[in-house]
């Protein structure tokens, strides 16, 4: 029996670690061919290819940061000609710098903007030129979008504020190609970034209603729905999936 995702070729940027390679392996899971990119971590990347091919996948790991313009537009032509097609484009990559915004340097700034935007923008224009009926545009954003509980937050919530935007206005112009497009906004989630023991965890778990940390697969399954045919009528949706952190 073929898997909802059969036939189906997905690119997820920063795939080789914590949430990016929970979402690749579930795509691959529900049989799509699955391309990925990573910046710093070959070896991380290359154990997700590994994982999804053992189990009888299609994968590729692509070196590109999504800071670097030329590298989002090489990574999207690398995917088609690899599996001669794009049905989903996961953009995940992104960074976070905490800092009072008075102290917040401009290097900081820019590079935030340019990989949690400006990254998002490049590899969507680009992908959507491959993309036909049924398409699929996910973006994972931020709870903090909705909710800054902490000081120092500014300059990252104003980044995936942008991606909300940008996901309400895009599905507006892909709608009537049949392209979908919608913004998942995870809250704490156990990653080795923000590991659910970590100095702050206790706060942060004191301000959900679940009272712990999300799960990578948590998120990764929110994704596979959004990718697949049954959420053909959702689009320019922001998704809290936060245990209640937002409650």
């Amino acid at each position: 029996m073929a898997k909802k995702l059969t036939g189906k070729v997905a690119l997820v940027t920063g795939g080789s670690r914590g949430l990016g390679a929970a979402i690749a392996k579930r795509l691959a899971e529900d049989d799509a061919a699955v391309a990925l990119t990573y910046t710093s971590s070959p070896q991380k990347a290359d154990e997700v290819v590994q994982t999804i091919e053992s189990a009888g996948g299609k994968a590729l790991a692509i070196r590109a940061d999504s800071a670097d313009v030329e590298a989002v537009k090489n990574a999207v032509a690398e995917t088609v000609k690899a599996f001669g097609r794009l049905d989903i484009l996961v953009n995940n990559a992104g960074v976070a710098v905490l800092a009072p915004i008075d102290q917040f340097s401009l290097e900081d700034f820019d590079r935030l903007v340019a990989i949690n935007i400006k990254g998002v923008f490049v590899a969507t224009q680009e992908a959507v030129r491959h993309m036909g009926e049924g398409g699929r545009i996910i973006n994972i954003g931020s709870v903090n979008s909705d909710l800054v509980p902490f000081a120092g937050g500014s300059v990252y919530a104003l980044t995936k504020g942008a991606i909300a935007s940008f996901t309400r206005g895009l599905a507006r112009d892909l709608g009537p190609r049949g392209i979908t497009v919608n913004n998942i906004q995870p809250g704490p989630v156990d990653t080795d970034m923000n590991p659910a023991d970590g100095s702050f965890a206790d706060n942060i778990k004191g301000m959900t209603a679940l009272q712990r940390y999300g799960q990578s697969d948590e998120i990764a399954g929110m994704v596979s729905y959004l990718a697949s045919a049954e959420a053909g009528f959702v689009t320019g949706a922001s998704l809290n999936i936060d245990g209640g952190f937002t409650a």
